[in-house]
Order: C-alpha cells, then sequence, then structure tokens
C-alpha cells in the first residue's frame, strides 16, 4: 500500500485539492479532521485535556477560543497540550492505514497541513504540495470570516516557506490556475501514483 501525503500552506487550497483525490476513489485520513473527533464530547482527548485545563472543556468538548487565549497567556501549556493531543493523532492515522491495509487498498492518502514541520514526511511514500501565487493566497486567506492581517502573518511566519514545502516534493499542484487545471494535475499524480503502486505489488 502507497500512503502518499497532501500538505500546502494556509489558503494554497488543499482542502479543495483533497476532494478531487476522494473523487477519485483514494481513502483519505485527515489531520484535522481527527483533531475534531478527539476535541468531540466523547473524544479521546477530553480526560487527559480536562485534568490539564478544566476550564477549555465544555458540553461540546473542547472549546477551541479558551483553549487558545489560555494559550496566548501560558504559551508553555502548548507544549503540554501538543503532548497530549498528537499521540492521540498519531493512534488515529495508524487505526485508518491498518484498516485500509486489512482491505488491500493500493493507494491511500493522509491530509496533513504541518506535515513538514513536525517531520511527517519520514513516514510517507510520497508528498503532494498544493501551491499557489502569493498575492492569491493572501487574498483568499483575508477574505475569511475572522482573518486580519496580523493573524495571516502569524499563521504564515509558524509554516515552512511554500518554496521550501515544493523543494521537498514528489509532486506540486498548482492552484493558481483554477479549478479545472487543478483537477487535471490531481487526476496526472493520480495516474503516477497508481502506477507505482501498481509496479511495487508487482515485485
Amino acid at each position: 500500500m502507497k500512503i502518499v501525503a497532501l500538505t500546502g500552506s494556509i489558503g494554497m487550497g488543499k482542502s479543495t485539492t483533497s476532494a478531487m483525490f476522494k473523487d477519485l476513489g483514494v481513502p483519505i485520513w485527515d489531520a484535522d479532521a481527527a483533531v475534531h473527533r478527539l476535541y468531540a464530547p466523547d473524544g479521546a482527548a477530553i480526560p487527559p485535556l480536562k485534568a490539564l485545563i478544566p476550564e477549555a472543556i465544555g458540553a461540546d468538548g473542547v472549546d477551541r477560543g479558551i483553549l487558545t487565549s489560555k494559550i496566548l497567556q501560558d504559551p508553555g501549556l502548548l507544549k503540554q497540550i501538543e503532548a497530549v493531543v498528537h499521540p492521540l493523532v498519531g493512534k488515529d492515522r495508524a487505526d485508518f492505514l491498518a484498516a485500509a491495509r486489512e482491505q488491500n487498498v493500493p493507494l491511500v492518502m493522509v491530509d496533513v497541513p504541518l506535515l513538514f514541520e513536525t517531520g511527517g514526511e519520514a513516514y510517507v511514500d510520497a508528498v503532494i504540495v498544493v501551491s499557489c501565487p502569493p498575492e492569491m493566497q493572501r487574498a483568499r486567506v483575508l477574505a475569511r470570516a475572522g482573518m486580519t492581517e496580523e493573524k495571516f502573518a502569524s499563521i504564515v511566519a509558524r509554516q515552512t516557506p511554500d518554496e521550501v514545502k515544493r523543494a521537498k516534493a514528489d509532486f506540486v499542484i498548482d492552484t493558481g490556475l483554477g479549478l479545472d487545471a487543478a483537477r487535471e494535475q490531481a487526476g496526472k499524480v493520480h495516474a503516477a501514483l497508481m502506477d507505482t503502486a501498481a509496479g511495487t505489488a508487482e515485485k
């Protein structure tokens, strides 16, 4: 089974591209969705986080607003939260991959926003990076509700630069050329990965 990672900086079109691969029949594990499951009222992260920051846990699970304000008040708290959440996210991913192997799926995708920032490229066979021109990225992100120039700058500062991601990628999908062009690129990448998966299976 081939494991391919999809990643890209904020506003580059990763979610849209992920949906294109899903339409091509590729099972997808989404890191953000895994965190949402863990933060839900019955999520696995609730008991340890409640012990750490009880005021951030409510009837709907983790209150991200309170969580963020607590981290801003105490920057050291982020490391403690990551020590709780990262292993649980890793288990969620491992369960997904194990289930896919049992079903003899030839190709799966892990959608991980901070792949290079967390060293995640080490556990995948190939990396796809989605990219677009910086002015387009900025316009997309600033169009989001609640986004400010300061927030955008803060997020970008924490992410590996786009040019570094592109240099490390096995495939780059340019989302700045429109949906049809991106879909065509996704189709070509998918075909190449399926060929590689088939070749590996024959060995």
